[in-house]
């Protein structure tokens, strides 16, 4: 099994399209086409991480954070960044990070913090805009039903808990071929008239080349008439943070206490205490103070990421508790995530789920 197709399977759970603008993921070093030994997941790849890789033989580390976030000028092993990059070509040892494409995944990040404190009822608290996409097309009667069905194949027509949505416009199209086209229907240089069914279905940004791929395979046209377009619906399964609700509500103290101990964290730091029970509750792993306000407009309960600054904290203005748990302890839970999803996907070599603790904080 090659880098590529590993990468395939890591794309099923979180497409790298959806990853935010300012990010870096992807194959960060290494080669498609390498043939992979083993694999060693981490939250972020050091030069102890890539000393483990190559105590457990695995030629491809999968990592959360990229290793590689700003331009590298020079390779002459300055910097930690630097030394790590050098030691992992020098092992012939590729890096794929996986980042803000998994944060933004509905079985991602967020839904690892909603599962390790058991929150139902589960939203996106940030969806990401531009996620749907339409497409309308155009087809002779007889060939539409061949046409959707393709079209559903390839991951069209999904809407929330429905597939194969589509609606179906009866009309007449007409059109004229020059001397060079080779038309299925009517004859060269004489405009003709078909009935067909307009079909418009929508589809995730992720899917356009493999629905377009449909389209022309399954369309029996020379040339296919066809429209896309982004639209500004909200996807229900794409973007940042969650919101969840706990089986039964309880006190703010309690709710402290829980989070200390889920994400075995040495300091909650929190916004003041209301003296109201907690109940709805929005996550958002790593750096969240962005989402303040959206977690404000969601009404919840208490708002859990990490890394809030000292103003940060007068943004609860009394309305919710904003809990910083630390970027490492909200995101330290991916790698089971990545672990699970790749043990299930391959089983011809070893998904080895790193014991290198790369927080670089410390609690005194």
């Amino acid at each position: 099994m090659t880098v590529k197709e590993v990468l395939s399977v890591l794309e099923a759970l979180a497409p790298l399209s959806y990853s935010e603008d300012f990010d870096n993921t992807g194959l960060l070093v290494g080669d498609y086409n390498t043939q992979v030994k083993g694999i060693l997941v981490t939250l972020d790849t050091l030069e102890t991480v890539v000393d483990e890789a190559i105590e457990n033989h695995c030629n491809l580390i999968v990592s959360f954070h990229p290793i590689i976030f700003k331009g590298l000028k020079k390779l002459t092993g300055k910097s930690y960044v630097e030394r790590t990059v050098l030691k992992a070509i020098k092992h012939d040892i590729a890096i794929f990070s996986i980042h803000t494409a998994l944060d933004n995944a509905w079985n991602g990040v967020n839904a690892m913090i909603c599962e390790k404190l058991n929150l139902n009822n589960r939203k996106i608290l940030i969806p990401q805009e531009g996620t749907i996409k339409k497409l309308i097309t155009f087809v002779p009667h007889k060939d539409a039903e061949k046409l959707r069905e393709g079209l559903f194949k390839a991951g069209a027509g999904a809407i929330g808990n429905y597939d194969n949505c589509s609606f179906n416009i009866k009309g007449i199209g007409s059109f004229n071929g020059n001397e060079d086209s080779n038309p299925t229907k009517g004859k060269k240089g004489e405009t003709h008239f078909e009935e067909e069914t307009q079909i418009g279905v929508t589809f995730s940004k992720h899917l356009e080349g493999i629905v377009l791929h449909a389209l022309f395979e399954n369309h029996p046209y020379e040339e296919v008439a066809y429209e896309v377009t982004t639209l500004e619906n909200t996807h229900q399964h794409i973007g940042m943070g969650m919101v969840g609700e706990l089986s039964e509500a309880i006190s703010e103290e309690a709710f402290l206490v829980l989070l200390k101990k889920t994400f075995k964290t040495g300091v909650v730091r929190h916004s003041a205490l209301l003296g109201k029970p907690i109940k709805k509750v929005a996550v958002l792993g790593g750096s969240g103070s962005f989402a303040i306000s959206a977690a404000k407009s969601k009404q919840v309960d208490a708002f859990v990421t990490s890394d809030l600054k000292y103003h940060d904290f007068f943004q609860a203005e009394n309305q919710l508790i904003l809990a910083d748990i630390g970027h490492y302890e909200s995101e330290q839970y991916t790698k089971e995530l990545l672990v699970a999803h790749l043990s299930k996907k391959i089983t011809n070599f070893a998904v080895v789920l790193s014991k290198v603790k790369t927080n670089p904080v410390s609690y005194f």
